[in-house]
């Protein structure tokens, strides 16, 4: 399987988990709107950069990709590099992002077993 359909497969098992505990009360349900809202500015901006490398264009920062990443935007960030092929490649770019999920991904969980936070 192309590891572009695996990635895809991994986002929508991702975001098809944070419902789905959204839906039974573990998390505030604004939750699944954050990760949807940021996906999508972060693909948006990532074709954006993309576009404006290959233009020679003004480039967005990296430091705002991350920042787009942490606050919720990795699952577009990631799809937006595996199917525009743009920041796939630069591993320091990589280590940060990846970095950016696991921070995310921490504070996830500890909204799933910090008291009272999932009622929402």
């Amino acid at each position: 399987m192309p590891t572009t359909v695996i990635t895809i497969i991994q986002v929508l098992c991702f975001l098809t988990v944070v419902a789905a505990l959204a839906f039974a009360g573990k998390l505030p349900g604004s939750i699944v709107g954050v990760y949807l809202a940021a996906s999508l500015v972060a693909f948006v901006v990532y074709a954006w950069d993309k576009s404006a490398a290959q233009g020679n264009r003004w480039r967005t920062k990296e430091s705002t990709l991350h920042l787009i990443a942490l606050l919720g935007g990795w699952p577009g960030a990631l799809l937006a590099q595996k199917l525009l092929r743009h920041k796939s490649k630069k591993q320091s770019f990589l280590v940060v992002f990846w970095a950016t999920v696991l921070i995310n991904c921490g504070v996830l969980g500890w909204l799933l077993i910090a008291p009272g936070i999932g009622r929402g």
